[in-house]
């Protein structure tokens, strides 16, 4: 192995899949297991084939189908789970087994009711077992963090002995900070006579936030693998997180010299597709592949972004498989990020006053909270666009639906002064009362997202329901997000379709103003 080249040891399917309050099947780990295996992961850790049938199925089903990333398997230091591990794995051309055993004074004594020297014992006999499949054994000390560094040295020294080939140095509550793990790794090296033997790995927890600083510091101490999972997912905090450490040793090159197999442009696709199907959606606010990650609401950061996009970006949205930046126009926007808007959408300067349009802008911000692309266009050709004054609004509706696979939905709608009633059938209560609103409005509006919040507790909560709506003009394809709040959430999520209408109205007129101006 390249001395500088760090391998990054993906837990996701293992230590992230016990977190989660429902456990994945065999198909859906596959598909995380290929989304590994493009990303570039060195090592995917598949499961834990002792734990139950399903588990072990699912371990052999990915040790049959990756070619590209070594699977490893973990076991405890039991005959019975190397002897499994190993039956699981043996379909690989080349796996690892991975067993561990707990090294610190309070899981000693609390857990293990065994004196030290007997933990020894049972790590060597099972590393040596585990020998027999494979010359790829890693050897974890469970706790290392909170473990005396004279019974770690004495540990990892035993176990390079017995031939596992990486020794795991696991923060396993999230107990370190990061001078304190380097030093941990800085000491076994300078300490350890044969430590050249093995690779050092750790494993950090984030109980305190601090499981990739931890890894980081241990790294430039010497350690060449992270163990982290996709999204940080895991136990209690959960993990390193992957795209994070591999994003900092990617952007950070110039200061760490260090390089990873992955290819970071598959970290927002693998990010998305974790986050799906463990149903643990990603934080807004998330490092790398949050939905905030790459967005810039402030005027000041727009205005630099615009002028040098590396005044506020430290790496770029495509280098993690991200089509652009995003600007969000709201009532911090300044008037650059406006007129850069336009300028996107085919405006000229000419075709608007600035200064008047700017202060229309703010007033809408303020209603809306965020403005869209078609927002800023019939502010171009509406000097009085207010966000209340809708052409189309809700007068009655009534829904039924049961266990059945269809509803139906009556909605009655002012449009102007007219009054329209419609009823439609669908495949649920929201889709049934889309249709009815399409046939009143004359749109064919298609629901692409679909968000529901409660922003209160107790039964009368309110529930806010954000839906993100394509509607097709002119061959052309148009996004419209509409919001809706109300204690029912069926009404809520009408009044979001009914905004999406209006919105619709207004972008059409704006359509058919912009064709008169050009024809003229």
């Amino acid at each position: 192995m390249n001395k500088d080249n760090v391998i990054i040891f993906d837990t996701t399917l293992r230590d992230g899949e016990q977190a989660l309050q429902a456990s994945l099947n065999t198909r859906e780990k596959l598909q995380i297991a290929f989304a590994l295996e493009r990303l570039g992961v060195d090592i995917i850790e598949a499961g834990f084939p002792v734990s139950s049938p399903g588990d072990f199925n699912s371990v052999q089903s990915i040790a049959k189908e990756i070619k590209n990333s070594r699977i490893a398997g973990l076991a405890r230091v039991i005959d019975k789970d190397i002897d499994a591990a190993a039956e699981a794995l043996k379909v690989a051309e080349q796996f690892r087994i991975h067993t561990f055993v707990a090294t610190s004074t309070i899981h000693i004594e609390k857990k293990l009711k065994k004196e030290f020297g007997q933990v020894i014992e049972m790590a060597t006999r099972a590393i040596k077992r585990a020998r027999n499949y494979t010359d790829d054994v890693e050897f974890s000390c469970e706790d290392a963090g909170r473990t005396p560094i004279d019974d770690l040295c004495r540990m990892v020294e035993q176990a390079i002995l017995a031939g596992a080939t990486t020794i795991n140095i696991p923060d396993t509550v999230g107990y370190t900070i990061p001078s304190e793990f380097g030093g941990i790794i800085e000491t076994l090296f300078n300490l350890v006579p044969n430590i050249d033997k093995a690779i050092i790995s750790v494993h950090c927890h984030d109980d305190l936030g601090l499981s990739v600083a931890n890894s980081i510091a241990a790294v430039q101490a010497g350690a060449r693998q992270i163990e982290c999972t996709v999204n940080g997912i895991g136990e209690r905090a959960g993990n390193c997180s992957l795209e994070e450490v591999v994003m900092i040793l990617n952007t950070r090159a110039d200061h760490l010299n260090l390089v990873t197999n992955i290819n970071p442009k598959e970290i927002h696709r693998t990010s998305q597709l974790v986050s799906n199907l463990c149903n643990m959606p990603i934080q807004s606010n998330k490092a790398i592949v949050g939905a905030n990650a790459f967005s810039h609401s402030s005027g000041i950061h727009q205005d630099g972004v615009l002028k040098s996009q590396n005044t506020y970006e430290i790496m770029t949205p495509e280098t993690v498989g991200l089509n652009t930046n995003k600007l969000n126009l709201t009532s911090r926007s300044g008037r650059h990020v406006i007129h850069h808007r336009l300028q996107d959408l085919g405006y000229n300067k000419d075709d608007y006053d600035l200064d008047k349009l700017y202060e229309r802008f703010v007033r809408l911000a303020d209603k809306k909270g965020q403005v869209f692309d078609y927002d800023l266009e019939a502010l171009v050709f509406f000097t009085n666009l207010d966000a209340d004054d809708d052409f189309y609004s809700l007068e009655s509706l009534y829904v039924q639906s049961g266990s059945k696979d269809t509803s139906t939905a009556t909605v009655a709608m002012y449009c102007g002064e007219q009054l329209i009633t419609e009823a439609a059938i669908g495949n649920g209560p929201i889709n049934s009362i889309c249709r009815c609103i399409s046939r009143i409005c004359g749109y064919d509006i298609e629901i692409k997202d679909f968000k529901v919040a409660s922003t209160s507790q107790g039964t009368d909560a309110l529930g806010q329901v954000n839906i993100i709506a394509e509607y097709k003009s002119d061959s052309k394809v148009k996004v419209f997000h509409g919001m809706g709040l109300a204690t029912d959430i069926i009404r809520s999520s009408t009044y979001a379709l009914v905004r999406i209408a209006n919105d619709i109205r207004c972008s059409e007129k704006v359509g058919e103003l912009r064709e008169r101006n050009v024809a003229s």
